[in-house]
């Protein structure tokens, strides 16, 4: 009814002032409005009258909407000087505000839906003033998701004729349609016949949304086996187009083998007899096939192997040679094959001459040899007791002695690979007559009568000599110890001295005797005063002490008392003269001076009688 109100009112005045003079409207308004979606969208209406000489009093405002290419609109607001009217039951009846004011209208539409992309007019009316219209095409924007790739899980062949399905990039719900564009490598591609083919798949979801699938059909080569693939999406926004980059894929080429490698792997470095080989073979070819492995000395004879390693294990001089494997797919092409010479070293016992054990005259001369066969430079260092006694293939022992008897011990090794060793030995015997340990013959000793004396006597020989005793001058002694080994006799006695002791100790065996004496002088007890004892001393040093400081108190008292009984005369001054009624020759003089030794003086004095009474003075 107010809207009607209104329309009569609106005819009414038209026909109140159809005799006046009609003016001018000019409306000013964008051509397009970009938001986002879910966004407020600001649409603006200038308008302005001409012609006139006053503004209008009534001007009537309308807004409509019409979806882009349908010919009906829909009228969403309308107002004039004494109303303002959102329609019921649109789409914008509860999005939608209005404000006005003299130099134009404004039309706010809150939570922009896709659906909202469509003509938004405005319409002035001010009557005899004039009429205008204008429109304004809003436009939604709505960024797509990130696009997805993927590649195809399966290796595709070179082989194949026509290009083959690589992968494929969707991206879903953008507004308006989004764009896919492939890379190689950074590179776009670009459609081309029998190389490269892009399938597109647009479908509009319910809400309008739009999502896009794009299809890579590519003509592989070898080298694409390190090739990226990647698609980007590109799409507007209000003012701008923009893109996204999905991530690089790598796709599974498959060609034939073209190349192949053979090396060895284990072990690193020299090769020697017993190790376990490992010989692996390698091609260009994907996927890798199986290889077939041979020696060249029986190409025919196919050795067992796991796929592409053979092993060889605990290896002989006689598995040296050159090996080939040989890829199972290259029936049909000319022969691929891969090649390494295994050379498998050695180091033969070591044989040593004389053999085992040589029986040697003291002062004779001998050579002994080492040698061990081997397919690389040795080095052989001969050994006594853990001590290097030689070096090089010989060991000349010149002069022997008995220090030359014992196991010499040959080792021989390779510099270039040290696990590849060897050694041999060979034991000396030096054989001669006894002789015994010690530079000197016989032995001089001193010992107190009534002790016991231990003699040692140590000879060398071979055989291993015997040794007796001979004592004279004691019947108390006995062997206290007794060894022997190949070289080496060693026995101890023990003697109780009770006169000079003559020892002799014989060393002998089949090639001679030697002996070595030991006398034993000896030395008769003393008997000893008992030494002075402190304790008894430091008590007579105290009665000494008791005794002065008795005579010092003595002394002192007789002083004491000569001192009071006027004898002895003393001044403050330090200096006094003592003289008689009637001088004589034999008058005394005395000059009394602080010094203790004339103090000393006139003590003597006066205690030799020279006294004077108390009325002499």
């Amino acid at each position: 009814m107010a809207f009607l109100r209104g329309a009569v009112l609106a005819l009414v005045l038209l026909i109140c002032l159809n005799r006046s003079v009609r003016g001018k409207v000019e409306l000013t308004m964008n051509d397009n409005l970009e938001v986002y979606l879910f966004d407020s969208a600001e649409i603006p209406c200038r308008y302005s009258f001409t012609g006139l000489d006053k503004e209008p009093s009534f001007v009537m405002i309308q807004w409509f909407v019409r979806a882009a290419g349908n010919g009906s609109r829909m009228r969403i607001f309308y107002s004039d000087a004494s109303q303002q009217i959102v329609d019921n039951n649109t789409d914008y009846s509860g999005r939608i505000e209005v404000t006005s004011d003299q130099r134009g209208t404004t039309l706010l539409v809150r939570n922009v839906q896709l659906s909202d992309e469509k003509e938004f007019f405005c319409q002035v009316n001010g009557l005899a003033a004039g009429y205008a219209e204008r429109k304004t095409h809003l436009r939604v924007f709505a960024p797509p998701e990130a696009p997805v790739i993927e590649g195809i899980p399966s290796g595709i062949s070179v082989t194949n004729t026509m290009p083959s399905k690589v992968a494929s990039c969707e991206a879903r719900n953008g507004f308006p349609k989004p764009n896919i564009t492939w890379y190689r490598n950074d590179e776009p591609l670009i459609p081309a016949a029998g190389q490269v083919n892009m399938i597109i798949l647009v479908t509009r979801e319910y809400r309008g949304f739009y999502s896009v699938q794009s299809t890579l059909e590519y003509k592989l080569a070898k080298e694409d086996k390190d090739s990226r693939f990647s698609c980007e999406v590109s799409f507007s926004v209000p003012g701008a187009v923009r893109t996204m980059a999905s991530h690089s894929i790598n796709v599974t080429v498959h060609y034939p083998t073209t190349m192949v490698e053979l090396w060895k792997e284990l072990p690193q470095g020299l090769v020697k007899e017993g190790d376990t080989v490992e010989l692996r073979c390698q091609g260009d070819g994907n996927p890798p096939p199986p290889f077939i492995f041979s020696k060249e000395q029986e190409p025919d004879v196919e050795l067992e192997s796991g796929g592409d390693v053979l092993v060889l294990p605990s290896v002989s001089r006689k598995d040296s040679g050159v090996y080939q494997c040989r890829p199972l797919d290259s029936a049909g092409q000319a022969e691929v094959k891969g090649e390494v010479q295994l050379t498998v070293h050695y180091l033969d016992p070591a044989v040593v001459v004389p053999k085992d054990s040589e029986v040697m005259l003291k002062g004779e001369n001998l050579v002994a040899s080492c040698n061990a066969l081997s397919s690389l430079k040795t080095v052989t260092v001969w050994y006594k007791d853990g001590k290097q006694v030689g070096h090089g293939n010989t060991l000349h022992l010149d002069d022997a002695t008995y220090e030359t008897s014992g196991e010499y011990i040959c080792e021989v090794t390779v510099p270039s690979l040290p696990s590849l060793h060897t050694s041999g030995s060979v034991h000396i015997i030096v054989q001669g007559g006894p002789q015994v340990v010690g530079v000197e013959e016989e032995v001089q000793l001193e010992e107190v009568a009534g002790r016991t004396v231990n003699l040692s006597c140590e000879a060398r020989g071979h055989p291993p000599p015997s040794i007796s005793w001979n004592i004279v001058g004691s019947q108390n002694w006995q062997e206290v110890m007794s060894k022997a080994n190949d070289h080496m006799t060693h026995s101890m006695v023990s003697i109780k001295v009770n006169s000079d002791v003559t020892a002799v100790c014989n060393a002998s065996n089949d090639m001679g005797t030697e002996v070595k004496v030991f006398s034993i002088k000896a030395i008769p007890r003393v008997t000893r005063t008992a030494p002075f004892s402190p304790v008894e001393g430091s008590g007579v040093i105290i009665v000494v002490i008791i005794l002065c400081l008795l005579l010092l108190a003595f002394l002192g008292s007789i002083l004491y008392f000569l001192h009071k009984k006027g004898k002895i005369p003393c001044g403050r001054s330090g200096k006094q003269e003592i003289t008689k009624e009637k001088p004589t020759k034999d008058d005394i003089v005395v000059e009394m001076k602080n010094n203790p030794k004339n103090e000393d003086a006139v003590l003597l004095k006066a205690v030799n009688g020279e006294k004077k009474g108390p009325n002499d003075q």
